[in-house]
């Protein structure tokens, strides 16, 4: 397996456990995320699903508008995310902070940047497993940095845990393709 590739860009991000998503554990002041989908079975839909992951089909496949600087996730890449239209448009810039392209894993973590609606590290990641299993993870921990992130309260979270739902099984229909 690869070792993954790490960066911690001074001052650049909004908290300070940059990397935490990588090995964990999660840091504490934060909310956290963890959620796994089987995404299927074997190399081709884990070589798929990693594809997938780490060129920005999988969040542009779920209706997210994605500007990045990278084609694919590396270390120190930025990417922008938007979703909505007009004056409901909620965008946010991350860099990422880790990547790790090895034989049985796949994925990236991403932290955030001045002006993103939260502040965190989300990592995604794919896993071939010894029984032949695809699983993908999401895992992220994350607070509130603007007021409509604060008085979205208990709802923002109830997205994010829609999100990585949907992630989930847009990844598995993009893999079994």
């Amino acid at each position: 397996m690869s070792t993954p590739e790490v960066t911690r860009a001074a001052g650049a991000f909004t908290y300070r456990e940059v990397g935490a998503t990588r090995l964990g554990p999660l840091p504490d002041g934060y909310h956290h995320l963890h959620h796994r989908t089987r995404i299927g079975r074997g190399r081709t839909v884990f070589d798929a699903a990693g594809s997938a992951l780490t060129t920005w089909r999988l969040h542009r496949a779920t209706g997210v508008r994605v500007r990045a600087d990278v084609a694919r996730a590396r270390p120190g890449g930025t990417v922008e995310l938007s979703l909505g239209v007009g004056p409901v448009a909620v965008s946010g810039r991350c860099e990422v902070v880790w990547t790790v392209y090895g034989r049985d894993r796949t994925g990236f973590g991403y932290g955030t940047l001045a002006g993103h609606p939260e502040r965190g590290e989300e990592s995604f990641v794919v896993d071939l497993r010894d029984d032949g299993s695809v699983w993908f993870t999401v895992m992220a921990f994350s607070r509130a940095d603007r007021w409509y992130t604060r008085a979205g309260g208990p709802f923002v979270r109830l997205l994010q845990r829609a999100y990585a739902r949907r992630l989930g099984r847009t990844l598995r229909r993009l893999a079994a393709a």
